[in-house]
């Protein structure tokens, strides 16, 4: 019998190393308090919410994962630093899967967890970026996947100034290229704080995380400003911010609709230029998925089409909650007469996207344009996350967040 044994386990390990498993993970989202909301955790809030982690797997077996939480410095940069490590706090260990309905296809399994946990194996000690890993149980070097988010714990209270105004000193045509916001941002410093270290504020406009923008103290520009009266009251304002369009959505979820394997974005014919038109009301950048355990919560071939204006000679890519609105080469749609097209595999559900102009060049994308096919309206509904950075010098340094706001802007 134990020969039997060890005659199996040698035939799994062998499949395992001639035959590589497949695995790859699909959905990943990162939230808190529901689906759609901002990634951040704020502990020093009454109604602080717990950060939720869910995703699926394409797998052939049951997968051995773990989850590693790191803090990480303002380029979310994990800290190679014993002192902010958080060693045995910090992964969550052998997680436990559902197994998705038969019907679901190119998916198996299904994982959702939320944190700090009843285990207490994971917090969040740190105020600033963190960073999550998805490795193997047994090489944590090997990861799956990963996802960011924010923890805050809020010392500084803010006050925010919208304006809506048009673009100065600047030639432009049509009038709708003119209209932006200028934000401002002003505090007074508390006393336990030191002014020297007051670095920066970073502004993120829905979930637009790896693109934000940055009012640095060290430099002024026509557009970013900073100002301190040598005391405690300190200013930063940013100017000239676009306030674009409600975003495109496309509903996936009518299995009456969309009953095939290969669907359009839209139910029918392909999309136009929306710079004149402003949007239906949208989820601020997010998505929202059929429940998982539903039998027809399986994915879909998305094809999205769009025809441009007859003089464009650009490149089109397409960004949306489905990519964490990354513009990058493998989404560049193809063109096929005078219509632009990108196909992508999605889960049933409904997702904000958009079309983003601009040129490759050499692998890199240059003269991104956010508006041209999507129009600027100041009617448009933003959520702006506004962070307020200091370099703490405690431990050997690190980047700390000291005071969050978030503002809606209509």
């Amino acid at each position: 019998m134990q020969k039997f044994f060890q005659l199996l386990l040698f035939i799994s390990i062998y499949s395992v190393l001639i035959f590589p498993q497949k695995l790859n993970i699909k959905s990943l989202r990162v939230y808190s308090d529901s689906e759609t909301s901002f990634p951040i955790l704020t502990p020093l809030e009454e109604h602080n919410k717990k950060l939720g982690i869910e995703f699926d797997i394409d797998s052939d077996v049951l997968p051995n994962m773990n989850i590693i939480f790191r803090y990480c410095d303002n380029n979310w940069i994990p800290y190679d630093n014993i002192f902010l490590a958080n060693y045995g706090k910090n992964i969550e260990y052998d997680l436990d899967f559902e197994i998705l309905p038969f019907t679901c296809e190119d998916a198996r399994y299904h994982y959702k967890g939320f944190f700090p946990n009843e285990n207490e194996f994971v917090d969040f000690p740190f105020s600033g970026k963190w960073m999550f890993y998805i490795t193997d149980v047994q090489d944590t070097t090997k990861v799956y996947g990963s996802g960011k988010f924010y923890v805050v714990y809020n010392e500084v209270k803010m006050d925010v100034n919208f304006k809506k105004e048009m673009l100065e000193e600047k030639s432009y045509s049509p009038l709708e290229i003119g209209r932006i916001i200028n934000l401002t941002l002003s505090f007074n410093l508390p006393e336990e704080l030191y002014p020297n270290f007051v670095d920066h504020v970073e502004i993120v406009q829905n979930k637009r995380i790896s693109s934000p923008i940055i009012v640095d103290r060290t430099f002024n520009t026509n557009t970013r400003q900073y100002s301190w009266d040598a005391d405690r009251r300190f200013t930063f304002t940013a100017r000239d911010i676009y306030p674009g369009n409600e975003y495109r959505q496309t509903d996936i979820r009518d299995i009456n609709k969309f009953n095939s394997k290969d669907v359009n974005a839209q139910f029918s014919g392909f999309e136009m230029s929306r710079f004149f038109r402003l949007g239906r009301r949208d989820l601020n950048g997010s998505y929202l998925l059929t429940n998982y355990k539903n039998d027809f919560a399986t994915y879909l071939n998305v094809n999205f089409r769009i025809k441009p204006p007859e003089e464009f000679l650009e490149d089109i890519f397409l960004v949306g909650s489905f990519n964490n609105w990354q513009l990058g080469e493998q989404y560049k749609l193809e063109k096929n007469g005078g219509v632009f097209a990108k196909t992508i595999q999605l889960k049933r559900g409904i997702y904000d996207y958009q079309f983003v102009t601009g040129y490759m060049d050499n692998g890199l994308i240059k003269d991104e344009n956010w508006i041209y096919l999507e129009g600027n309206f100041w009617e448009t509904s933003n959520e702006y996350h506004i962070f307020l950075y200091y370099k703490d010098p405690n431990y050997g340094g690190y980047d700390r967040i000291i005071g969050f706001k978030k503002v809606l802007s209509r």
